[in-house]
Parts: structure tokens; C-alpha cells; sequence
């Protein structure tokens, strides 16, 4: 009841996937790289998670029902500290093997990433372009059509351009318009999905903001990552979890701000909304 996807495999070859499928290196059970709870291959289907970094990549094992079966690019750091988390003591349940091929992310709009997650800044993530800004992510609920559901707020701290423009101008929201978002005019109604965008929360953490691969492919690349692993209040995963979805928000910078409460980050982001700097998208959510 193995799932090794035509991403997984295209990374650690045919011989290997075989193997897996043949159950010769699939454990027998295994705590899910997601939720954390047990499972076990022979009983219930399980999907091969991929983590590709820059040297290494490591594979995990995840319930089918929390994860598909995908390759995640992170930077080796990422890799090095944020699986070690997902994984925590059983890396006997996981088997490290070779990247056959490796693409760093690539991520659009260009710029640095970092993130701001109830109030505390982390370090740079991605390597800096030739204006460098850091991209600040905040979390709360917001009421859309009567219901609450997990957002996520992504505002650079400096104008971001084009890759290989000189303009002075901040073309933040008319790149992510090109990838799929949309402008809001109403906070209060659901955006519309962006296809082959997903939020990554593993462990009950956040760990990145997911797009597809520039080259067409089944892997996905990070977008944005988080230097370590983010807590989310237990509101916020649970509103996830239910509805098995994340409203990601994005303004240029100055619009939104660190606000400390939900309800003034309403407020700001009802502001962008009506000066037409606001675009969002609904992703599905890749992990529990």
C-alpha cells in the first residue's frame, strides 16, 4: 500500500523504487513525517515524502490521508534541521539516499525570505537577489463567509523587482498575479485556489509556502521557507486541519505591518483591500 510517486522516483531511481515497493526497504512501521501518528504500510496506504537539499536528500514516510507522495526541495539547512524535527528519534524509520538530481529553489518573486511569527524576525533564508528584501509572514484566522480559516500574511520588508530589472518600482503583487494569485476586493469572501501551491505543516509547525517546480514537473519547490520550524496556535491548526486548507494573503511593503492582534490584522488587511494592494489564494494544506 506504498505510494512512490513519478517525482519520488525520477529522484532515487527505478532499482530503489522497486525495492521499496517490493517491501524490502519500507519499514514496517513508521511514525508519520506528518501528524506524528503511527503507521504501517502493509495496513494503510503511505505515501514517500522526498526531502531534496543541496547534497542530500532523505526519504519519509507519511499517511496518504496527510500527505501525497512528493519531493520537497529545502535548502540543506532546512534539510539538516527541519527534517531532523519532522523526524525526531526514529530515523531508523527512514532511509537517507542519494539526490540523483537536485534543482534549488526558485523562488518568485525574488528576494530574501524570512519570516516574522508573533513578533520574533528570523535570520535570511534565500540567497539574495539584486534588491534584497526579506519576506515577513504572520499567521491568524479571518471570518470568510461565516466561518473562521487559517491565513497566512506574506509582506516583504522593501520593494521587491523583477529578476534582472532595474526599475525602481515594487513589482511584488504583479509577480504573484502572474503565478496565480488574484487581487482581493472583499476580505470577507474566500479567495479562489492557485493550482500546484501548498502550505507544508508537519509536526503541527509550519515550514513553507510551496509552488511548482519552474520546469514543469511533479516537484514542488519552496517559495517561501521558515529558517526553523513555526508553532501555530492550536486554533489556527485546527482550522486547518478541518478544512484542509490555508488562505495565504500578500501585500508590498508598508500595507499590512505587524499587527498583534487578529482583529487589527483584519483591519489592515481590509485597508489593502481597498487600495487595491492585496492578493490572496486558497492552497491546499500538505501535512496535519
Amino acid at each position: 500500500m506504498l505510494d512512490v510517486s513519478d517525482a519520488v522516483r525520477a529522484e532515487i531511481g527505478e532499482a530503489e523504487a522497486a525495492r521499496l515497493l517490493a517491501g524490502e526497504n519500507a519499514p514496517g512501521s513508521y511514525d508519520c513525517t506528518s501528524c506524528r501518528g503511527p503507521g504501517d504500510p502493509d495496513r494503510e496506504p503511505t505515501s514517500t515524502v522526498l526531502f531534496v537539499g543541496e547534497e542530500t536528500a532523505v526519504l519519509a514516510f507519511a499517511h496518504a490521508s496527510c500527505i501525497p507522495s512528493q519531493v520537497v526541495t529545502v535548502s540543506e539547512e532546512q534539510l539538516q534541521g527541519a527534517v531532523r524535527t519532522i523526524t525526531g528519534d526514529q530515523e531508523q524509520q527512514e532511509a537517507a539516499v542519494p539526490a540523483q538530481s537536485q534543482q534549488p529553489p526558485q523562488p518568485q518573486p525574488s528576494g530574501q525570505g524570512a519570516e516574522e511569527w508573533q513578533g520574533t524576525p528570523e535570520g535570511p533564508r534565500i540567497s539574495p537577489q539584486a534588491r534584497q528584501a526579506v519576506l515577513g509572514v504572520t499567521c491568524g484566522q479571518v471570518l470568510l463567509d461565516d466561518a473562521l480559516h487559517p491565513a497566512i500574511v506574506v509582506e516583504p520588508t522593501g520593494p521587491i523587482s523583477r529578476p534582472g530589472s532595474d526599475s525602481p518600482g515594487d513589482d511584488f503583487l504583479p509577480l504573484l498575479i502572474e503565478q496565480g494569485f488574484l487581487p482581493v476586493t472583499d476580505v470577507a469572501t474566500l479567495p479562489s485556489p492557485i493550482r500546484g501551491w501548498s502550505v507544508l505543516l508537519a509536526m503541527g509547525e509550519l515550514h513553507a509556502i510551496l509552488q511548482p517546480s519552474h520546469d514543469g514537473g511533479d516537484q514542488s519547490v519552496a517559495w517561501w521557507q521558515a529558517h526553523r520550524p513555526l508553532p501555530v496556535t492550536d486554533g489556527w491548526r485546527s482550522a486547518a486541519a478541518g478544512g484542509r486548507s490555508v488562505v495565504v494573503y500578500a501585500a508590498p511593503v508598508g500595507s499590512i505591518g505587524q499587527q498583534p492582534r487578529e482583529d487589527l490584522l483584519r483591519e489592515a488587511l481590509e485597508k489593502a483591500a481597498a487600495g487595491g494592494l492585496l492578493v490572496a489564494g486558497l492552497m491546499p494544506l500538505a501535512g496535519t
